[in-house]
Protein backbone atom coordinates (compact mmCIF):
# COMPACT_ATOMS: atom_id res chain seq x y z
CA UNK A 1 0.00 0.00 0.00
CA UNK A 2 1.19 3.53 -0.73
CA UNK A 3 -0.01 7.16 -0.52
CA UNK A 4 -1.35 7.09 -4.08
CA UNK A 5 -3.60 4.14 -3.32
CA UNK A 6 -4.96 6.18 -0.40
CA UNK A 7 -5.98 8.88 -2.87
CA UNK A 8 -3.09 11.35 -2.74
CA UNK A 9 -0.90 11.61 -5.85
CA UNK A 10 2.40 13.24 -4.88
CA UNK A 11 3.64 13.18 -8.48
CA UNK A 12 0.56 15.11 -9.60
CA UNK A 13 1.44 17.71 -6.98
CA UNK A 14 4.93 18.09 -8.41
CA UNK A 15 3.48 18.44 -11.91
CA UNK A 16 1.04 21.12 -10.74
CA UNK A 17 3.89 23.20 -9.33
CA UNK A 18 5.85 22.96 -12.56
CA UNK A 19 2.84 23.95 -14.67
CA UNK A 20 1.98 26.98 -12.52
CA UNK A 21 5.51 28.40 -12.34
CA UNK A 22 5.14 30.33 -15.60
CA UNK A 23 2.05 32.12 -14.23
CA UNK A 24 3.63 32.88 -10.87
CA UNK A 25 6.72 34.34 -12.54
CA UNK A 26 4.63 37.13 -14.05
CA UNK A 27 3.64 38.41 -10.58
CA UNK A 28 7.13 38.92 -9.20
CA UNK A 29 8.23 42.17 -7.54
CA UNK A 30 11.81 43.24 -6.78
CA UNK A 31 11.21 42.56 -3.09
CA UNK A 32 10.58 38.84 -3.60
CA UNK A 33 13.48 36.67 -2.45
CA UNK A 34 13.96 33.14 -3.73
CA UNK A 35 11.62 31.17 -5.96
CA UNK A 36 8.51 29.03 -5.79
CA UNK A 37 8.78 25.73 -3.98
CA UNK A 38 10.35 26.68 -0.66
CA UNK A 39 8.74 26.08 2.72
CA UNK A 40 7.90 29.77 3.02
CA UNK A 41 7.82 32.85 0.82
CA UNK A 42 10.37 35.59 1.49
CA UNK A 43 9.70 39.28 0.89
CA UNK A 44 12.16 42.08 1.62
CA UNK A 45 10.91 45.02 3.70
CA UNK A 46 13.68 47.33 2.52
CA UNK A 47 11.31 49.56 0.52
CA UNK A 48 8.97 49.94 3.49
CA UNK A 49 11.73 51.75 5.37
CA UNK A 50 10.96 54.77 3.19
CA UNK A 51 7.70 55.24 5.12
CA UNK A 52 7.58 57.32 8.30
CA UNK A 53 5.51 54.78 10.23
CA UNK A 54 4.76 51.67 8.15
CA UNK A 55 1.77 49.57 9.17
CA UNK A 56 1.14 46.10 7.79
CA UNK A 57 -2.38 45.25 6.65
CA UNK A 58 -3.72 41.76 6.03
CA UNK A 59 -6.80 40.20 4.55
CA UNK A 60 -7.98 36.65 4.03
CA UNK A 61 -11.03 35.38 2.17
CA UNK A 62 -12.32 32.86 -0.33
CA UNK A 63 -14.78 32.72 -3.21
CA UNK A 64 -17.65 31.13 -1.30
CA UNK A 65 -19.95 28.83 -3.22
CA UNK A 66 -19.13 30.64 -6.46
CA UNK A 67 -16.59 27.85 -7.00
CA UNK A 68 -19.51 25.53 -7.79
CA UNK A 69 -20.13 27.59 -10.91
CA UNK A 70 -16.55 27.04 -12.00
CA UNK A 71 -16.73 23.28 -11.91
CA UNK A 72 -20.24 23.04 -13.36
CA UNK A 73 -19.13 25.27 -16.27
CA UNK A 74 -15.68 23.65 -16.34
CA UNK A 75 -14.23 27.16 -16.40
CA UNK A 76 -11.38 27.61 -13.96
CA UNK A 77 -9.31 30.51 -15.30
CA UNK A 78 -11.06 33.41 -13.51
CA UNK A 79 -12.09 32.09 -10.10
CA UNK A 80 -8.56 32.87 -8.87
CA UNK A 81 -9.11 36.55 -9.66
CA UNK A 82 -12.05 36.45 -7.25
CA UNK A 83 -9.89 35.00 -4.48
CA UNK A 84 -7.29 37.74 -4.89
CA UNK A 85 -9.86 40.52 -5.27
CA UNK A 86 -11.68 39.67 -2.06
CA UNK A 87 -8.42 40.06 -0.11
CA UNK A 88 -6.64 42.94 -1.85
CA UNK A 89 -9.76 45.10 -2.05
CA UNK A 90 -9.98 44.94 1.74
CA UNK A 91 -6.32 46.01 1.99
CA UNK A 92 -6.92 48.88 -0.47
CA UNK A 93 -10.03 49.88 1.50
CA UNK A 94 -7.76 50.82 4.40
CA UNK A 95 -5.51 52.85 2.11
CA UNK A 96 -2.89 50.13 1.72
CA UNK A 97 -0.78 48.79 -1.12
CA UNK A 98 -0.96 44.98 -1.47
CA UNK A 99 2.53 43.47 -1.33
CA UNK A 100 2.12 39.73 -1.63
CA UNK A 101 -0.46 36.97 -1.77
CA UNK A 102 -0.65 33.26 -0.94
CA UNK A 103 -3.35 30.86 -2.11
CA UNK A 104 -4.79 27.64 -0.72
CA UNK A 105 -6.57 25.11 -2.91
CA UNK A 106 -8.30 22.10 -1.36
CA UNK A 107 -9.40 19.50 -3.90
CA UNK A 108 -10.84 16.02 -4.05
CA UNK A 109 -8.26 15.02 -6.63
CA UNK A 110 -5.26 16.90 -8.00
CA UNK A 111 -5.64 17.32 -11.75
CA UNK A 112 -2.43 19.23 -12.56
CA UNK A 113 -3.79 21.10 -15.59
CA UNK A 114 -6.89 22.21 -13.68
CA UNK A 115 -4.85 23.35 -10.68
CA UNK A 116 -2.49 25.28 -12.95
CA UNK A 117 -5.46 26.94 -14.66
CA UNK A 118 -6.89 28.01 -11.29
CA UNK A 119 -3.50 29.44 -10.33
CA UNK A 120 -3.34 31.31 -13.65
CA UNK A 121 -6.38 33.26 -12.44
CA UNK A 122 -4.74 33.88 -9.08
CA UNK A 123 -1.67 35.19 -10.90
CA UNK A 124 -3.83 37.47 -13.06
CA UNK A 125 -5.47 38.90 -9.94
CA UNK A 126 -2.04 39.48 -8.44
CA UNK A 127 -0.87 41.28 -11.57
CA UNK A 128 -3.97 43.49 -11.53
CA UNK A 129 -3.32 44.44 -7.91
CA UNK A 130 0.48 44.63 -8.03
CA UNK A 131 0.85 41.87 -5.44
CA UNK A 132 3.45 39.12 -5.79
CA UNK A 133 2.27 35.52 -5.60
CA UNK A 134 4.98 34.19 -3.30
CA UNK A 135 3.53 30.84 -2.26
CA UNK A 136 0.56 28.60 -1.82
CA UNK A 137 -0.69 25.12 -1.06
CA UNK A 138 -2.66 22.52 -2.97
CA UNK A 139 -4.11 19.86 -0.68
CA UNK A 140 -5.84 16.69 -1.84
CA UNK A 141 -8.73 15.60 0.38
CA UNK A 142 -9.76 12.17 -0.94
CA UNK A 143 -12.88 10.88 0.76
CA UNK A 144 -13.74 14.33 2.10
CA UNK A 145 -14.40 16.10 -1.21
CA UNK A 146 -15.71 14.76 -4.54
CA UNK A 147 -12.89 14.31 -7.06
CA UNK A 148 -14.09 17.06 -9.41
CA UNK A 149 -14.61 19.68 -6.70
CA UNK A 150 -12.28 22.15 -5.00
CA UNK A 151 -12.29 25.18 -2.72
CA UNK A 152 -10.08 28.22 -3.06
CA UNK A 153 -9.00 30.79 -0.50
CA UNK A 154 -6.18 33.28 -0.12
CA UNK A 155 -4.26 35.63 2.13
CA UNK A 156 -2.86 39.06 1.28
CA UNK A 157 -0.43 41.32 3.10
CA UNK A 158 -0.13 45.02 2.34
CA UNK A 159 1.39 48.14 3.82
CA UNK A 160 0.37 51.72 4.48
CA UNK A 161 2.02 54.67 6.19
CA UNK A 162 0.09 55.25 9.42
CA UNK A 163 -0.76 58.83 8.40
CA UNK A 164 -2.47 57.49 5.25
CA UNK A 165 -4.73 54.88 6.88
CA UNK A 166 -8.37 55.42 5.91
CA UNK A 167 -10.35 55.44 9.16
CA UNK A 168 -13.45 57.58 8.62
CA UNK A 169 -12.68 59.59 11.75
CA UNK A 170 -12.58 62.91 9.86
CA UNK A 171 -15.90 62.52 8.04
CA UNK A 172 -18.13 65.56 8.18
CA UNK A 173 -21.65 66.51 7.20
CA UNK A 174 -21.78 67.18 3.46
CA UNK A 175 -18.93 64.88 2.41
CA UNK A 176 -19.72 63.15 -0.87
CA UNK A 177 -20.05 59.40 -1.55
CA UNK A 178 -18.59 58.14 -4.83
CA UNK A 179 -19.24 54.57 -5.92
CA UNK A 180 -17.20 52.48 -8.35
CA UNK A 181 -19.00 50.12 -10.71
CA UNK A 182 -18.87 46.40 -10.01
CA UNK A 183 -18.62 43.69 -12.65
CA UNK A 184 -21.71 41.93 -11.35
CA UNK A 185 -22.38 39.69 -8.39
CA UNK A 186 -18.66 39.41 -7.53
CA UNK A 187 -18.17 36.65 -4.91
CA UNK A 188 -21.00 37.12 -2.43
CA UNK A 189 -24.52 35.82 -2.04
CA UNK A 190 -24.11 32.74 -4.22
CA UNK A 191 -26.01 30.57 -1.75
CA UNK A 192 -29.06 32.69 -2.65
CA UNK A 193 -28.11 32.69 -6.35
CA UNK A 194 -28.17 28.89 -6.25
CA UNK A 195 -31.70 29.02 -4.84
CA UNK A 196 -32.89 31.43 -7.53
CA UNK A 197 -31.43 29.60 -10.52
CA UNK A 198 -31.03 25.91 -11.22
CA UNK A 199 -27.31 25.20 -11.08
CA UNK A 200 -26.89 22.88 -14.04
CA UNK A 201 -25.27 23.26 -17.44
CA UNK A 202 -28.55 23.81 -19.29
CA UNK A 203 -29.58 26.66 -16.99
CA UNK A 204 -26.14 28.30 -16.97
CA UNK A 205 -25.86 28.06 -20.77
CA UNK A 206 -29.19 29.86 -21.24
CA UNK A 207 -28.77 33.15 -23.13
CA UNK A 208 -30.67 36.19 -21.82
CA UNK A 209 -31.16 39.19 -24.07
CA UNK A 210 -31.24 41.52 -21.07
CA UNK A 211 -27.82 40.24 -19.97
CA UNK A 212 -26.32 40.16 -23.42
CA UNK A 213 -24.70 36.85 -22.50
CA UNK A 214 -25.46 33.51 -20.88
CA UNK A 215 -26.49 33.30 -17.25
CA UNK A 216 -23.31 31.40 -16.41
CA UNK A 217 -21.00 33.97 -17.99
CA UNK A 218 -22.80 36.81 -16.21
CA UNK A 219 -22.55 35.09 -12.83
CA UNK A 220 -18.94 33.93 -13.13
CA UNK A 221 -17.61 37.37 -14.17
CA UNK A 222 -14.64 37.92 -11.82
CA UNK A 223 -14.71 40.37 -8.94
CA UNK A 224 -13.41 43.81 -9.86
CA UNK A 225 -10.09 44.77 -8.28
CA UNK A 226 -10.03 48.40 -7.12
CA UNK A 227 -6.38 48.69 -6.06
CA UNK A 228 -5.49 50.73 -9.15
CA UNK A 229 -8.40 53.12 -8.67
CA UNK A 230 -7.53 53.71 -5.03
CA UNK A 231 -3.90 54.36 -5.93
CA UNK A 232 -4.96 56.75 -8.69
CA UNK A 233 -7.08 58.75 -6.23
CA UNK A 234 -4.15 58.97 -3.81
CA UNK A 235 -1.73 59.97 -6.58
CA UNK A 236 -4.16 62.75 -7.56
CA UNK A 237 -3.64 64.27 -4.14
CA UNK A 238 -7.11 63.44 -2.83
CA UNK A 239 -7.59 62.31 0.76
CA UNK A 240 -10.15 59.52 0.95
CA UNK A 241 -11.90 60.07 4.27
CA UNK A 242 -13.70 56.72 4.40
CA UNK A 243 -14.04 53.65 2.22
CA UNK A 244 -16.27 50.60 2.05
CA UNK A 245 -15.74 47.40 0.06
CA UNK A 246 -19.28 46.21 -0.72
CA UNK A 247 -19.12 42.47 -0.12
CA UNK A 248 -21.36 40.03 1.77
CA UNK A 249 -24.03 41.97 3.64
CA UNK A 250 -24.41 44.47 0.81
CA UNK A 251 -25.08 48.13 1.56
CA UNK A 252 -26.69 47.71 4.96
CA UNK A 253 -23.79 45.88 6.58
CA UNK A 254 -20.76 47.31 4.80
CA UNK A 255 -21.43 51.05 4.49
CA UNK A 256 -21.87 51.56 8.26
CA UNK A 257 -18.43 49.97 8.76
CA UNK A 258 -16.83 53.06 7.19
CA UNK A 259 -18.65 55.48 9.51
CA UNK A 260 -17.73 56.85 12.93
CA UNK A 261 -20.39 57.37 15.57
CA UNK A 262 -22.57 60.38 14.81
CA UNK A 263 -22.33 60.13 11.03
CA UNK A 264 -24.94 58.73 8.65
CA UNK A 265 -24.68 57.78 4.98
CA UNK A 266 -27.46 58.57 2.49
CA UNK A 267 -27.33 56.66 -0.81
CA UNK A 268 -29.49 57.58 -3.77
CA UNK A 269 -30.62 54.39 -5.50
CA UNK A 270 -31.35 56.18 -8.79
CA UNK A 271 -27.91 57.79 -9.03
CA UNK A 272 -26.56 54.94 -11.18
CA UNK A 273 -27.85 52.13 -13.36
CA UNK A 274 -28.28 48.80 -11.56
CA UNK A 275 -26.76 45.99 -13.70
CA UNK A 276 -29.28 43.67 -15.40
CA UNK A 277 -28.11 40.57 -13.49
CA UNK A 278 -29.50 41.98 -10.23
CA UNK A 279 -32.82 42.89 -11.79
CA UNK A 280 -33.07 39.36 -13.23
CA UNK A 281 -32.26 37.80 -9.86
CA UNK A 282 -34.81 39.92 -8.02
CA UNK A 283 -37.51 39.05 -10.54
CA UNK A 284 -36.79 35.34 -10.95
CA UNK A 285 -36.29 34.74 -7.23
CA UNK A 286 -39.01 37.10 -6.03
CA UNK A 287 -36.40 38.72 -3.79
CA UNK A 288 -37.55 42.00 -2.23
CA UNK A 289 -35.52 45.15 -2.67
CA UNK A 290 -34.35 45.39 0.93
CA UNK A 291 -32.95 41.86 0.79
CA UNK A 292 -31.16 42.56 -2.50
CA UNK A 293 -29.40 45.60 -1.00
CA UNK A 294 -28.70 43.61 2.16
CA UNK A 295 -27.00 40.80 0.22
CA UNK A 296 -25.42 42.15 -2.97
CA UNK A 297 -23.29 45.05 -4.19
CA UNK A 298 -26.10 46.06 -6.60
CA UNK A 299 -23.56 47.42 -9.07
CA UNK A 300 -21.20 49.27 -6.70
CA UNK A 301 -18.15 47.31 -5.56
CA UNK A 302 -16.38 50.10 -3.66
CA UNK A 303 -17.60 53.36 -2.16
CA UNK A 304 -15.38 56.23 -1.01
CA UNK A 305 -16.19 59.43 0.86
CA UNK A 306 -14.37 62.63 -0.06
CA UNK A 307 -14.59 66.35 0.56
CA UNK A 308 -17.01 68.11 -1.85
CA UNK A 309 -14.08 70.11 -3.25
CA UNK A 310 -12.37 66.88 -4.30
CA UNK A 311 -15.27 65.28 -6.18
CA UNK A 312 -14.21 66.19 -9.72
CA UNK A 313 -10.59 65.24 -9.09
CA UNK A 314 -11.69 61.91 -7.60
CA UNK A 315 -14.00 61.12 -10.50
CA UNK A 316 -11.22 61.81 -13.02
CA UNK A 317 -8.72 59.71 -11.08
CA UNK A 318 -11.08 56.73 -10.98
CA UNK A 319 -11.75 57.04 -14.71
CA UNK A 320 -8.00 57.27 -15.40
CA UNK A 321 -7.60 53.90 -13.64
CA UNK A 322 -10.16 52.32 -15.96
CA UNK A 323 -13.04 52.22 -13.49
CA UNK A 324 -16.48 53.83 -13.71
CA UNK A 325 -17.44 56.26 -10.91
CA UNK A 326 -20.81 57.63 -9.82
CA UNK A 327 -21.72 60.28 -7.27
CA UNK A 328 -24.15 58.22 -5.21
CA UNK A 329 -24.86 60.10 -2.02
CA UNK A 330 -23.59 62.08 0.93
CA UNK A 331 -22.68 62.01 4.60
CA UNK A 332 -24.97 63.66 7.16
CA UNK A 333 -24.95 64.08 10.90
CA UNK A 334 -27.05 61.46 12.67
CA UNK A 335 -27.07 57.93 14.00
CA UNK A 336 -24.42 55.67 12.52
CA UNK A 337 -26.03 53.77 9.64
CA UNK A 338 -27.21 54.05 6.05
CA UNK A 339 -30.43 55.17 4.40
CA UNK A 340 -31.31 54.34 0.81
CA UNK A 341 -33.57 56.89 -0.89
Amino acid sequence: MDYKSAGVDIEAGYESVELMKKFVKGTMRPEVLGGLGGFSGAFSLEKIKEMDDPVLLSGTDGCGTKVQLAYIMDKHDTIGIDAVAMCVNDVACAGGEPLFFLDYIACGKNYPEKIATIVSGVAEGCKQSGAALIGGETAEHPGLMPEEEYDLAGFAVGVVDRKDIITGENLKDGDVLIGMASTGVHSNGFSLVRKIFKMDKASLDTYYDELGTTLGEALIAPTRIYVGAMKSIKDAGVTVKACSHITGGGFYENIPRMLPEGKHAVVEKNSYEIPPIFKLMAREGNVDEQMMYNTYNMGLGMIVAVDPADVDKTMEAIKAAGDTPYVVGKITDGDKGVTLV
